[in-house]
């Protein structure tokens, strides 16, 4: 019997996608749990699989993989689409991608299946990861396969309990939600509607609204070598414990909580509520340390590429020879990022608190009103002289042309 692997999450769709797959296409089902920092959403996960029909349930933690080779590259790179999404679910979809793509080789499975809408974004992350990385293998999307029948949770309740399954899934409507170490998202119920504020008093997950902040300012240091965080308050940490312990500290101070009216790649807009509190102070400190040890054109440079590679990472575009290109710059940039950055929370804001670098670029005696040694206020004469020179031959040459045209 041929073998597909599905990517599952437990809940109901996944669920009922298990005997859908059996009964349809005839394969056996390896379920495969990709955890990236769902928590308690991976509890029970085996035995729902096992009781739902599938032959075998793997649960593959991919946390630091997450961390360090997805998240870092894109927080070193400042890369955030359309200036507010710092990309929690498009990041980690070309590392399940690349699991799965694992798992398919090991049980020589002939076919990789997932659970996203034919709507969404996730559907192109996932697909385009699998033709990167396994293009020999087949993709299974049930919601765009016309022998998919189910259009409700009900419905898919009914084909559960139709097939043996009777597990306690509910029809009560919530949002649609995604988890994992870096941030949660929500869409739906009240969020369809542009002109609705957020319940965020229901919705909110890691964390409270500034007004529910406490009053009182707190404080941390973050430590940095060649980009890459190490201390969070003086504890040596690695980068997954350093992004949870700052979900806790950001979550409490209600920070990094964005509401956005985004497109997406399939043309349409949708609204979504981010949480990502540690990322957040995690892409502020980065940034504020390379305030320090970049010049000019090297930080215009990266802005304009961390643009680019959000767009691409935002579009399922991680394998390929240009997301590659932008990271190994970007990683060239990094050398000399290294340095401590304090930092103080309140009510939903970040407040600089000091940052310092062996490699900093700032000088004080030029930087100071009061002359030095290395500045002479003279020659700037020169430089405006040069720099202002194609300013100054055009306008000469309007006037002559003004009066030429009035004789």
């Amino acid at each position: 019997m041929e073998k597909v692997v599905l990517a599952y999450s437990g809940g109901l769709d996944t669920t009922a996608v298990i005997p859908w797959l059996k009964e349809t296409y005839g394969y056996e089902v390896i379920c495969c749990c990709i955890d990236c920092g769902q928590e308690e959403e991976l509890d029970g996960l085996e035995e729902r699989a096992k009781l739902s029909g599938a032959s075998k349930l793997y649960i593959e933690d991919v946390i630091d993989d997450l961390c360090d080779n997805y998240i870092m590259p894109c927080v070193q790179a400042g890369a955030v689409y359309e200036h507010k999404y710092l990309m929690g679910t498009a990041m980690a979809r070309p590392t399940i991608a690349a699991k799965l793509v694992e798992i398919a080789r090991k049980e020589n499975a002939v076919a990789i299946c997932h659970g996203a809408t034919g709507k969404g974004n996730d559907q192109i992350r996932f697909e385009l990861g699998i033709k990167a990385l396994a293009p020999d293998i087949k993709v299974i999307a049930p919601w765009r396969d016309d022998r998919w029948q189910m259009d409700s949770r009900q419905a898919e309740i009914d084909y559960c309990k139709a097939h043996g399954i009777d597990l306690p899934f509910g029809t009560d409507q919530s949002y649609s939600r995604d988890r994992n170490i870096w941030h949660i998202s929500h869409e739906g119920l009240e969020l369809e509607d542009p002109s609705r504020e957020p319940n965020y008093d229901h919705m909110l997950v890691l964390g409270v609204t500034p007004q529910n902040a406490p009053d009182e300012t707190e404080e941390l240091t973050l430590t940095f070598e060649q980009g890459v965080p190490k201390t969070l308050n003086g504890v040596k940490m690695k980068t997954s414990d350093i992004i949870r312990e700052l979900n806790k500290i950001g979550g409490r101070h209600g920070i990094g909580i964005v509401d956005i009216v985004e497109n997406r790649v399939v043309g349409m807009k949708s609204r979504g509520v981010y949480e990502t509190p540690g990322g957040t102070i995690l892409m502020e400190a980065h940034q504020q340390l390379e305030e320090l040890t970049l010049d000019r054109d090297t930080i215009a440079l990266k802005k304009d590429l961390g643009s680019k590679l959000a767009s691409l990472i935002y579009e399922g575009k991680w394998f390929t020879p240009v997301r590659e290109a932008i990271c190994a710059f970007t990683k060239v940039t990094q050398e000399f990022v290294t340095g401590e950055v304090k930092l103080k929370l309140y009510k939903g804001n970040i407040i600089k608190a000091g940052t310092t670098s062996p490699y900093s670029l700032y000088s004080e005696s030029l930087a100071s009103f009061t002359t030095g040694d290395m500045y002479d206020h003279h020659d700037a004469d020169g430089f405006i002289t040069l720099w202002g020179l194609p300013l100054k031959v055009r306008a000469m040459r309007m006037n002559e042309l003004k009066k030429e045209n009035t004789k």
